[in-house]
């Protein structure tokens, strides 16, 4: 059985070679934009990779200073979207042509070489020899999981940009035998927990949060245009209402694609191999103030992220729910009385912080303790946290349109 790993490094960047990377960024971006443009002409949108390779290639060669293989690779993006959105079209869902703005650049091993402690990357100006910042080699990261670890190969990478420094995500993967899969993906697992929640739509052990507020908003708003619309009566106004409906819906989807794209960043940038979820069956008679709109909300949330992160080898599972919100992530201690709607506050050692916080702490501790082995001292996990995590929330995302 294949499996694959994503591993961020971050690079040792000099300022000469971070002006390449960013000119080489800009003119990838270019090329993707470039090939989904010419895709999205017409009627039927072209989703064929031999087709727009055909027409798109000898264009963006002579418009660009781009190595012949970061071409194919911006084409292959470009494609990949296009196809994604026809998908959703066919599953009666809302989509929008793509557009690529993203710091970004899709490597592969013909325009890149991938080594222990450094990376030599293909730009527009020639090659570059990168070096690695890589952790102690004695700590049990990714690194040394996958990198460091012989039965991995390194496939290709997406080069990114993030607060000015550069980061590799390499991709690995590994054939293994069946009795040795199970060791390798939970046995070795870094979890990103996520609580899904009311005021908070989603919430990570990271401590980044991503409000519901918006989705609140825009939820009430269209209930109003459709109630009024209802008291006209007429055929017209029947109308609008559809086309309320297919907007709210086109919205909402849009939020919630962005919050399933920084929660894959969120688990990609930390090294975690699997995101972990609540059951969803039951979510609405649990949760304070769900609405049927909540629960439609949580399951494409879900639905979207499982299949970005198989994209980037990241798998997606679901923990009994049961406690998540009164259990204390510290000590263990469970009781009612610990949350107080968004605060908590453990009775037994004091232990505060913001309740979804904790939920999504120990929401990634329940899958781990689900996956240990038995053999005594358990195997070698791990929950991806902000340090002890933060009395506020580090950082406060709305989900706006």
């Amino acid at each position: 059985m294949e499996v694959r790993r994503t591993v961020p490094v971050k690079l040792d960047v000099d300022s000469d070679d971070a002006a390449l990377l960013r000119e080489t960024v800009d003119e990838f971006l270019w090329a993707a934009n470039y090939v989904v443009d010419h895709a999205w002409q017409g009627e039927y949108k072209t989703t064929s990779k031999a087709q727009l390779q055909e027409e798109t290639y000898n264009d963006v060669r002579e418009q660009t200073r781009l190595h012949a293989n970061l071409v194919q690779n911006a084409r292959n993006k470009a494609a990949d979207a296009v196809q994604g959105v026809v998908a959703r079209w066919k599953e009666g869902e809302y989509a929008g042509k793509p557009h690529f703005s993203n710091p970004t650049v899709v490597y592969d091993k013909r325009c890149a070489t991938f080594h222990d402690e450094y990376v030599s990357l293909a730009t527009v100006n020639g090659r570059i020899e990168v070096e690695y910042v890589l952790p102690d080699v004695d700590r049990d990261t990714p690194h040394s999981r996958y990198l460091d670890n012989d039965d991995y190969e390194v496939t290709g990478a997406e080069l990114h940009n993030k607060d000015g420094e550069w980061f590799l995500h390499l991709r690995t993967k590994a054939e293994m035998e069946s009795d040795t899969v199970e060791q390798a993906t939970t046995g070795h697992s870094t979890v990103l927990g996520v609580d899904l929640n009311v005021n908070q739509l989603a919430v990570t052990p990271t401590g980044t949060f991503w409000s519901g507020h918006e989705f609140d908003h825009w939820r009430r708003e269209y209930e109003k245009r459709r109630a009024s619309l209802q008291q006209c009566g007429s055929r017209h106004a029947h109308e609008n209402i559809q086309a309320v409906g297919r907007k709210e819906t086109g919205r909402f989807k849009m939020m919630l694609h962005r919050i399933a794209n920084g929660i894959i960043e969120e688990a990609a940038e930390n090294g975690c191999t699997v995101i972990a979820f609540e059951e969803l069956t039951g979510i609405r008679d649990r949760l304070s103030g769900a609405s049927w709109g909540h629960k439609w909300a949580f399951e494409r949330l879900y639905e979207y992220i499982e299949y970005k992160a198989e994209l980037h080898g990241i798998d997606v599972e679901q923990v009994d729910p049961r406690n998540t919100s009164r259990r204390c992530s510290h000590c263990g201690f469970t009781h009612p009385d610990n949350r107080d709607g968004e605060d908590f506050e453990c009775l037994k050692c004091g232990y505060e912080n913001h309740a979804d916080y904790n939920a999504a702490k120990n929401i990634g501790l329940r899958y781990l303790r689900r996956n240990q082995t038995g053999d005594g001292g358990g195997a070698p996990v791990g929950v991806r946290l902000n340090s002890e995590g933060p009395q506020v929330p580090r950082t406060m995302r709305t989900a706006k349109p």
